[in-house]
């Protein structure tokens, strides 16, 4: 019994510690939402958790999840862990044509 609650203290420590993060900073509320493209999905919701998702070829994808560390400027550290990704953001949040566009790794993501 002892082994099973060191095993479960453990879990619950991984996930507290893997959801913690800084959430939105002022003045990056603009990056909160569903961006999408046809081969990038990136959800940012408004506690700075973070759901990517891209098709890097037609049989290989890459994901990530997990809270925003910190921001570089316009980009975004997410992970946990010790385990981090930096989005690079060369346009950050901005309005074209009565559309909200971001580009990231790249990708020009449209906010839906």
């Amino acid at each position: 019994m002892k082994n099973g609650l060191n095993v479960i203290v453990v879990l619950l420590l991984l996930t507290g510690l893997s959801s913690c993060g800084i959430g939105i900073p002022k003045g990056k509320e603009n990056y909160v939402g569903m961006w999408t493209s046809e081969t990038m999905t990136l959800n940012i919701d408004e506690n700075g958790k973070v759901e990517y998702k891209r098709q890097v070829t037609d049989v290989s994808s890459k994901s990530v999840n997990g809270p925003i560390q910190k921001f570089d400027g316009d980009n975004f550290v997410v992970g946990a862990l010790g385990i981090e990704t930096t989005f690079v953001v060369s346009k950050p949040p901005h309005e074209e044509e009565g559309t909200i566009k971001m580009t990231v790794d790249g990708i020009e993501l449209t906010k839906q």
